[in-house]
């Protein structure tokens, strides 16, 4: 099994993310090949040999023309992605990626994902980074795709609606519920577009990965800072485990009684757990003394977020203390696919048990978004969806893997 890991210690933005592929050995005439099938004009690509703090590796820029560039919806940009001679496994790829940025900016304003106006991430230089990395993907031929917890910068950052704090608000979205980092570069370190990469791509984020080392790339961005601006990424290999026990994972538990903490809070506190990278979050009510009706909240990290989750835990709760145990998860393996409905496409999560396929769950954000989109109920949608998953999708529930009576 061919692995892809990004290690962000630095953050990631689109141009550093395409370095560091280009940096693994692809061609950069087949980039230029590549991206000529796009109907897409206004830009020279420049990849050249560099260094920050020592550290050789690939800049690639995007040098825009200097006519104004218009802004565009998200409808725009599929039309360029899907209008293309790219291979298929590419093109979806790359409006996957653009999607989930959509979606981002969309929550974040409070409108329509069709409304949203791509302003800095819907220029020449984010088409070109995103769709460029799909095809670097696809020349890779990786099977997984691992992440670090991801630096995040600090500072401000100037967008089209103002001198925003780091990150900007799309990062955040996008990045909800992953294990992340502030303060460790005094410049915004991970952009939209590096965070929707991320979001879209990436199986699971990891600080302790197990594979043997093939090869590794640098890409490096544009600032100069006491930690060298560049990501860096591994190409490497895993053995191809029975499923059934290769995600078998060391984590932490910590748990805390509370009987006077405001319900109002909450969500409040989970999704402040979540931000620092819980994995799981959840509140069982419980009888503590003197008969108070209380809950036990349980948090379920990795041990290097254990200090983050317990800050946390202490800043937003009332708790004077937490029980924490380490734990083994044994998880099954998931992937992402698509099906074709006659509404559009849908993401569907699919989870293997000894090699088969067990489950099968279409992400409810795309059944809602077409259940909006064509005015008809939710449940018509999720009906749709599951006469498409048995159409296209072999295997479910095999019982040759339930144990014997």
């Amino acid at each position: 099994m061919r692995i892809l890991y990004y290690d962000c210690f630095a953050g990631i933005s689109g141009d550093m993310n395409l370095g560091a592929l280009l940096d693994l050995g692809i061609a950069p005439d087949h980039l230029r090949r590549e991206l000529a099938k796009l109907p897409l004009t206004g830009y020279t690509l420049d990849i050249r040999r560099a260094s920050r703090n020592g550290i050789s590796g690939t800049q690639v820029s995007v040098v825009l023309d200097p006519a104004p560039l218009p802004h565009r919806h998200l409808a725009d940009i599929e039309a360029i992605i899907t209008g293309s001679e790219l291979a298929a496994e590419v093109q979806q790829s790359a409006l996957a990626v653009f999607r989930n940025l959509a979606e981002a900016e969309a929550q974040v304003h409070g409108i329509p994902v069709e409304a949203v106006h791509f302003h800095e991430v819907g220029a020449v230089d984010a088409i070109v980074d995103i769709v460029g990395a799909a095809i670097c993907r696809q020349a890779l031929a990786v099977d997984r795709v691992l992440c670090s917890p991801v630096e995040l910068g600090s500072g401000r950052v100037r967008c089209a609606h103002g001198l925003l704090p780091v990150p900007a608000p799309a990062t955040v979205a996008l990045l909800q519920g992953k294990p992340v980092k502030h303060g460790g570069l005094p410049f915004e370190a991970t952009t939209p577009t590096g965070a929707a990469l991320l979001a879209t791509w990436v199986d699971e984020f990891t600080a302790q990965t197990a594979f043997t080392l093939h090869q590794t790339g640098y890409g490096l961005g544009q600032r100069i800072a006491a930690t060298p601006n560049v990501l860096r990424v591994f190409l490497g290999e895993q053995p191809d485990h029975d499923p059934a026990t290769e995600m078998v994972e060391e984590l932490c538990l910590l748990e805390c009684n509370l009987d006077d903490l405001n319900p109002e809070l909450y969500e409040h506190v989970m999704n402040r757990l979540f931000q620092q990278g819980a994995l799981e979050v959840y509140w069982t009510p419980v009888v503590m003394k003197k008969s108070r009706p209380g809950v036990l909240l349980s948090v379920l990290c990795e041990p290097p977020l254990i200090a983050n989750v317990m800050a946390v835990l202490f800043a937003e709760t009332t708790t004077l203390g937490v029980r924490q145990q380490r734990v083994s998860r044994t998880a099954l393996v998931r992937e992402i696919v698509n099906v074709t409905t006659r509404y559009g496409q849908v993401r569907v999560k699919t989870a293997h048990y000894h090699q088969q396929l067990v489950n099968c769950k279409a992400e409810y954000e795309d059944c809602k978004r077409l259940a909006e989109a064509f005015a008809i109920p939710l449940k018509v949608i999720y009906a749709e969806v599951n006469r498409a998953i048995a159409a296209q999708i072999d295997g479910v529930f095999p019982a040759d893997i339930l144990p014997p009576p």
